[in-house]
């Protein structure tokens, strides 16, 4: 039986590696469309800002986006006046519709949330933890996927993935640094 498992969950990993889109930077992003938390289908390119779009993985009950709340609403208000727009996603099959919208409005979220039934677009992306994110450029070309920082309590950051990545975009500079290990909880998916 022990070994039954082993191999369904090693099929069903190289099953996603197989259906995730190469996320490396310089990849492009298609245009995607989901119902954002009151139902109205929102897309990448109508949310974006003349900078490009932060796409960040969320979740109503990981005690590590709990963490980062504060920090993200801070750098999405940050960069938003230099045209670079957070886009949330919550792809977690175990969180009902009404307890994301609840804890997206108890936190204050300062852009929308979409929900991504089926977590289509994170297996598309290969998405696997939250948060996690993806920054890409007025041209929906991926410039940074990661962590946002170095440190989930936010006590002792001395790396500033994600504002960096920022910083050296905007002045047209090359990003040193495209990519960054995201650690947080798992993505629950559909098929778990």
């Amino acid at each position: 039986m022990k070994r039954a498992v082993f191999l369904f969950t090693i099929l069903f990993s190289v099953a996603l590696a197989v259906n995730a889109q190469n996320v490396e930077a310089g990849t492009s992003i298609d245009n995607f469309s989901l119902p954002d938390l009151d139902g109205n289908v929102q897309t990448l390119n109508g949310l974006k800002g003349k900078n490009g779009a932060v796409i960040v993985f969320l979740s109503a009950q990981c005690p590590v986006v709990k963490l980062y709340n504060e920090r993200i609403n801070q750098i999405a208000a940050d960069y938003e006046a230099k045209g670079i727009k957070f886009i949330g996603i919550n792809s977690n099959a175990t969180e009902w519709l009404d307890w994301v919208r609840s804890d997206a409005a108890k936190v204050g979220y300062k852009f929308p949330v979409l929900i991504d039934k089926g977590n289509k677009l994170a297996d598309k992306l290969g998405a696997t933890v939250t948060p996690e994110i993806f920054y890409l450029g007025a041209d929906n070309i991926l410039l940074y996927h990661g962590a946002i920082d170095n440190d989930r309590s936010g006590k002792a950051v001395t790396e500033q993935y994600l504002r960096t990545a920022f910083d050296q975009s905007l002045t047209g500079k090359k990003i040193a640094r495209a990519k960054a290990n995201a650690f947080g909880c798992t993505i629950k998916r559909v098929s778990e």
